[in-house]
């Protein structure tokens, strides 16, 4: 009877494409550009769709390239351009859609809002590191404290791996010690993988 009643083992993670398992201690991800949501991939799979156009371009594996741009020009009137109402958001271009959202992490999930063409065209401006990023699968990463921006490009899937830390973990009205831990643990880890792409000077 104790293989009934006792703790049941985790059930090992498996690919969402050919169903093959997955190794511990990561994996890679494919965004559906269809429906929007992200899929757990075996390294075979994640090669499959690589390439821009792979499949018809319904799943795009997310890229694993971090760029820092410590010289950018995002200041608080391009912030409030925006229209972010807290400190941290990303924003990528949704090819479905055809437009460039922003996304907010929140205790409910990630609140969207579609920033003017204005307010793109500011940012545009500000880093070069907007118009690199590739559509649906990376994301420009914006933290703000005390008047000053990080600025990065990042993975879409780690963007979205900081939504939920902040929906399981936010207590209370500032977020709580766990949030803020998890929030932590995130761009520490963006800091220390981001190759910093500085202006070019001229002679």
């Amino acid at each position: 009877m104790r293989r009934f009643t006792g703790p049941r083992p985790p059930r090992q993670e498996r690919c969402e494409l050919c169903t093959a398992p997955l190794a511990d201690g990561g994996h890679r991800h494919l965004v559906d550009t269809a429906n929007r949501a992200l899929a757990c991939t075996c390294t075979p799979c994640a090669l499959l769709f690589d390439r821009p156009g792979a499949a018809g371009g319904r799943f795009r594996t997310v890229p694993e390239r971090y760029l820092a741009d410590p010289d950018h020009g995002l200041d608080d009137s391009t912030w409030e351009a925006l229209g972010i109402p807290v400190g941290v958001a990303f924003l990528f271009r949704n090819s479905a859609l055809d437009r460039t959202v922003a996304l907010c992490p929140s205790p409910a999930g990630a609140t969207e809002s579609e920033p003017s063409p204005s307010a793109w065209r500011d940012v545009l401006r500000a880093t070069r590191l907007a118009g690199t990023m590739e559509p649906d699968v990376e994301a420009l990463l914006l933290r703000r404290t005390d008047g000053r921006t990080e600025c990065y490009l990042a993975p879409v899937d780690v963007c979205y791996e900081l939504v939920g830390l902040m929906r399981l973990h936010w207590r209370g009205f500032d977020g709580g010690q766990q949030a803020r831990a998890g929030l932590e643990s995130v761009f520490d880890r963006v800091r220390a993988r981001a190759r910093h792409v500085r202006k070019e000077r001229r002679p």
